[in-house]
């Protein structure tokens, strides 16, 4: 008897077991607990970074085709690289399912987002804005998605993390004030700093998967054009 192709459900819980296990650098992930079909993601702004200091909420949609269809990805926090609540564009979503490869899992897809945020290349779905503009919004993206209730409910730990940020700058800014000091904001006090630092992993790691993310998709897209030549 044939081998069954494994159904999404199946696939995406052996994936939710390896995220769990081998997390994804800069990024959480959840799925609906009544839809696993529905994950909720959230990426932390890497240092050094236009996002430094943001969380960026968003969400996956997979088709009951998947893992041989690629899911729809959506932003929902505004963070002025991609469009809100809008299917983007990218070789790793459904817009592409030329390029999709099934061995490709959640941890590929997330990753693969994160490199496409950090660069600047258009596409559809995509948003032009300057660096300040991004950091602003980093800054306006906590108290964003604190007022998401599936973000606080998926994500208890970094909600309180937001929170405890939210207090920080109402902290230090009555401070300013008692202290008859005018003075900014500043997103990246010390203290604001070391709460985000607690929930943030290194820059190395996030780049050195990225780039052999990338590599696995020019690897396989090389293998399918060979593939193809050879059927012709």
């Amino acid at each position: 008897m044939a081998n069954k192709r494994p159904t999404a459900i199946a696939r995406l819980r052996q994936d939710y077991l390896r995220i769990k296990r081998d997390p994804i650098p800069f990024i959480t992930a959840e799925p609906l607990p009544s839809n696993i079909l529905e994950w909720h993601y959230v990426v932390r702004g890497p240092e050094d970074s236009p996002y430094e200091g943001g969380f960026y909420h968003g969400t996956l949609s997979f088709p009951r085709e998947f893992p041989f269809k690629p899911p729809s990805i959506y932003m929902i926090t505004p963070n002025g690289r991609f469009k809100t609540n809008t299917r983007l564009c990218l070789s790793i979503s459904d817009f592409h399912p030329d390029t999709w490869n099934p061995a490709w899992s959640v941890s590929t897809i997330l990753t693969g987002l994160l490199s496409f945020m950090l660069e600047n290349t258009p596409t559809l779905g995509s948003t032009k804005s300057f660096a300040y503009e991004k950091q602003q919004l980093a800054r306006e993206s906590i108290a964003f998605n604190l007022k998401n209730p599936i973000f606080c409910e998926l994500f208890p730990d970094i909600a309180e993390t937001c929170t405890k940020i939210l207090e920080v700058r109402k902290e230090e800014q009555s401070n300013r004030h008692a202290n008859g000091v005018a003075g900014t904001n500043d997103p990246n006090s010390q203290n604001i700093r070391d709460l985000y630092l607690d929930n943030n992993s290194n820059w190395q790691s996030i780049h050195s998967n990225v780039t052999i993310i990338i590599s696995l998709i020019i690897f396989a897209m090389i293998v399918n054009y060979v593939f193809k030549s050879l059927k012709d």
